[in-house]
């Protein structure tokens, strides 16, 4: 790194430091994850990106910040299914590759448990790990 860019990182440290910084207060994470979706808008998404590493590290606080100040929002199968579906605007009747439409009914009820060959098809449905759906 050239002694240019240095000074001009030094420059403009105090606007990017708190980009680099753990979240100490609630507005300081609220501003981070705002700033991270400005960042992703920008490019950042895209791992060929330059701001990809910006993202990178700020993803990295975000996450630090909330398995420190979070609670673990407690789900189950079913509980990731309902998500799944709202999410991607499905409704019972879209998840024939899984089961009926009665049985998804009884699934999202309780009144049912996924079985193995229900959890496969809702992994490759959603393309999320079969884990997700096992409690």
């Amino acid at each position: 790194m050239g002694a240019i860019a240095v000074k001009t990182a030094m420059e403009h440290w105090c606007y990017v430091a708190p980009l680099l910084r753990l979240p100490q207060t609630e507005d300081d994470y609220n501003a981070l994850v705002e700033a991270l979706d400005t960042v992703l808008d920008a490019g950042g998404a895209d791992e060929t990106h330059p701001l990809a590493a910006l993202a990178d590290r700020m993803g990295e606080l975000v996450v630090q910040y909330e398995e420190a100040h979070l609670p673990p929002i407690p789900a189950t199968g079913i509980d990731a299914l309902r998500f799944l579906m709202e999410s991607h605007d499905v409704g019972q009747a879209d998840l024939s590759e899984v089961a009926s439409q009665g049985v998804i009914s009884e699934l999202l009820s309780g009144k049912r448990d996924l079985n193995v060959r229900q959890v496969r098809a809702l992994s490759e449905r959603f393309s999320v790990p079969a884990q997700v759906f096992i409690e």
